[in-house]
């Protein structure tokens, strides 16, 4: 039976989404602040969300942060062709802006004709800085990796020197000009100077952040290679609740659910993941429900007080789960395991014994309350390996 067209839309919106899921597998030459390994794009480009978020106050009335946030959402995925560049090695420029057009064309082309025009003019826009909202996400980008760089307790020379010479004379001195506080923060913090004392409780807040991209989830990753991190699941479902917002119910603010998928993992730094298809007890979910409240006045209260109220404000309408965008956050936070999953023949499904009936009722029934459309086609694509193996 030939397809209709909103399966047809989201055969696309899928392709997209899976194949953005290798830029976790794409390799920078920073290293994560713990130096225990080197950090990927998909994480780096969370990470650089939330500095985004943080910086807001600094921005001027000219300056959009919901774009912002998506700006930095989708600006390193043509990194899945064309690779991360980075700063310290010289490379011909026109071959990668050229190697860029082309994975553009390549991966914004898997998307409905309306997606594709909006995400490729997003990209486009951050990579012409020709406007203050994209000067401002150009701006952290480019001090991202010099912060992260300082946040890291144990310094190496080599990155120092590299880190030295973007501030003095590298393109981390674009960004001088556009959010002046932050560069004149991270060069004083990278001399060793007083800094800023909100920019430093910010930034304290960022440092602990980095540590999420070493919480480890039950799901892989689409090509099955290893576990997900919860740093680049959270940039995966934010990449994820923008791509399919049309499946939003009315009253949903997309801008508003981006910044709970940002922020809704953050507690898993003290309290860790819970695999939802886990034998979890009532007792075991109290002790974890407990534990992330404690993580959240623990985390949260590192900000600025007006900053960390707000940001536990967006936390915990998210875990409330009672308004229509938190509604929508929820259902989206669920759809992104289910076909990675299926594409590693059962992924987490095979760790936990997991039945088609149990699936539908931990997985369907919150994706169906948020996106009822959505559930019946990602239902659709994976029954067939629930029925194969007999596990209904």
């Amino acid at each position: 039976m030939p397809k209709d067209s909103a399966a047809l839309r989201l055969d696309a919106q899928y392709a997209f989404l899976m194949e953005a899921d290798r830029l976790k597998t794409v390799e920078r030459a920073n290293q994560l602040m713990d130096r225990s390994r080197f950090e990927n794009s998909a994480e780096h480009s969370w990470h650089a969300c939330l500095l985004a978020l943080l910086c807001a106050p600094l921005a001027g009335s000219d300056v959009d942060i919901d774009r912002v946030l998506e700006m930095l959402i989708l600006h390193d995925i043509v990194e899945v062709d064309a690779g991360d560049h980075p700063i310290h090695i010289l490379y011909d420029t026109d071959q990668i802006v050229a190697r860029e057009q082309a994975a553009a064309d390549r991966i914004y082309g898997l998307l409905p004709d309306d997606l594709r025009t909006r995400f490729r003019a997003t990209w486009e826009e951050f990579e012409a800085m020709d406007s203050p909202t994209a000067r401002f996400a150009k701006a952290v980008d480019y001090l991202a990796p010099a912060l992260q760089s300082i946040g890291a307790p144990e310094q190496i020379d080599e990155e120092r020197d590299i880190v030295g010479g973007n501030l003095r004379r590298g393109r981390a001195v674009k960004a001088k000009g556009i959010l002046p506080e932050l560069f004149e923060f991270t060069r004083a913090a990278f001399e060793g100077e007083d800094t800023d004392p909100t920019l430093a409780r910010r930034f304290a807040f960022w440092c602990e952040a980095d540590k999420l991209k070493s919480v480890y989830r039950a799901t892989p990753i689409a090509d099955g290679s290893r576990k997900e991190n919860t740093g680049e699941h959270s940039w995966h479902i934010m990449l994820y609740a923008l791509t399919l917002a049309d499946h939003a119910e009315a009253g949903v603010d997309i801008a508003l659910a981006l910044k709970m998928l940002l922020l809704h993992d953050i507690v898993e730094v003290d309290a860790g993941d819970t695999p939802i298809h886990g034998a979890v007890t009532p007792e075991a979910l109290k002790a974890q429900e407990e534990a992330e409240i404690k993580a959240a006045d623990r985390l949260f209260g590192l900000l600025p007080e007006d900053q960390g109220a707000m940001f536990r404000a967006i936390w915990e309408e998210f875990e409330a789960a009672e308004t229509p965008t938190a509604v929508y956050a929820k259902s989206i936070d669920r759809t992104q395991p289910v076909l990675h999953n299926l594409s590693d023949d059962g992924g987490s499904w095979r760790t936990y014994d997991v039945k088609l009936h149990q699936l539908d009722a931990r997985v369907g029934v919150k994706i169906a309350r948020g996106c009822p459309k959505l559930w019946p086609y990602i239902r659709s694509q994976c029954e067939p390996w629930f029925v194969s193996r007999n596990a209904l």
